[in-house]
């Protein structure tokens, strides 16, 4: 008599179901990178010589100015707002968060996030309920596949507020790429 395996199949698995890096459009999540601390010398190669290194007293020298951790001009990070020309939607909450502007629409769920461009989207859907504060999104791509992403509002009031918004973008950006 053969007994059957209860154990795990043979049959290997889905891409996307073992790996959600398997999707287009997922990112990873970035990876911190470990830095000194200011206790810890560097390493003896890594020191100046002392040929190089000014004496005391001296001034030290015009292109060292230059290498100063205060740049001339600040450039904007992830965090910074841009200056942007159009629209833009953003809605949040405690996990979740989109952002639809000039560039494309940007989701993000806790540490997984995807962004597309206005080329790489098929169609954009809004959904609210009738009651309750929910507020999902979903974007199309052209080969078939959808990402939704659901947000809660503060408040009720807040979900015709991001209706218009999200239109607003979507009918000056969306409409732009598709037509060309």
């Amino acid at each position: 008599m053969e007994q059957q395996s209860t154990g795990p199949s043979t049959q290997p698995l889905p891409g996307a179901s073992a790996d959600p890096g398997f999707i287009p459009g997922i990112m990873a999540a970035p990876v911190p990178v470990a830095t000194p601390k200011a206790e810890e010398e560097p390493p003896e190669d890594a020191r100046p010589a002392a040929a190089d290194a000014p004496a005391e007293g001296e001034p030290e020298p015009a292109d060292a100015e230059a290498d100063t951790d205060t740049p001339a001009e600040e450039e904007p990070g992830e965090d910074a707002p841009e200056a942007a020309d159009g629209p833009v939607f953003e809605a949040a909450d405690r996990r979740g968060r989109i952002v639809a502007d000039a560039d494309g629409v940007r989701l993000s769920y806790d540490e997984e996030a995807c962004e597309f461009r206005w080329d790489e989207i098929g169609a954009v859907e809004s959904e609210t309920k009738r009651f309750g504060r929910r507020f999902l999104v979903t974007v199309h791509t052209p080969g078939s596949r959808w990402y939704p992403i659901e947000i809660i509002a503060p408040d009720r009031d807040r979900l015709p507020v991001w209706e218009k918004e999200l239109d607003a973008v979507l009918d000056a950006y969306f409409e732009e790429e598709s037509g060309e």
